[in-house]
């Protein structure tokens, strides 16, 4: 067995960063048969409205981010915006995430994707058991100390 060395966790200290405005943008897949897609647009899932439900889950997440992730800061948000686009070979789900505050809004948007396809997942996994969740990644990010990002493509 080898030896374990004992690693400092902490949170880190943001009260000395100025609080300016910042947005993050993060988006994720998650492929569906054409079958159970059209059960979703057709409001034929047995759970109920999935878009909605799913949504309504992602905004949820954003703001429970310091319940679930240790060492995110709990900040206010301004608004959380998800938008779920019908593509051919699934449903791409995008979050965009506002605050005016110390720390950045990443975490807030990258989770609320991923809870939003989970949702999504949940209530369509009785008909189809072969749905894949992939890409959750950053698109872009606005203000803070260390300047905007922007993925490229």
């Amino acid at each position: 067995m080898s030896k374990q060395t004992k690693k400092n966790v902490k949170m880190i200290d943001v009260a000395n960063k100025k609080v300016t405005k910042r947005t993050a943008i993060a988006e994720a897949f998650i492929n569906l048969n054409t079958a159970t897609k059209e059960k979703i647009y057709k409001d034929k899932i047995i759970k109920g409205d999935v878009i909605s439900v799913a949504k309504t889950a992602g905004i949820l997440a954003a703001k429970k981010i310091s319940d679930l992730i240790p060492l995110c800061h709990q900040i206010p948000l301004n608004s959380v915006e998800i938008e779920i686009i019908n593509k051919s070979k699934g449903l791409k789900i995008i979050s965009k995430c506002n605050s005016s505050s110390k720390t950045g809004v990443e975490m807030e948007a990258l989770l609320s994707v991923s809870i939003t396809a989970l949702t999504i997942y949940d209530m369509c996994k009785s008909l189809d058991k072969s749905i894949q969740i992939e890409k959750i990644q950053l698109v872009s990010k606005t203000g803070g100390k260390s300047g905007d990002y922007l993925r490229k493509k």
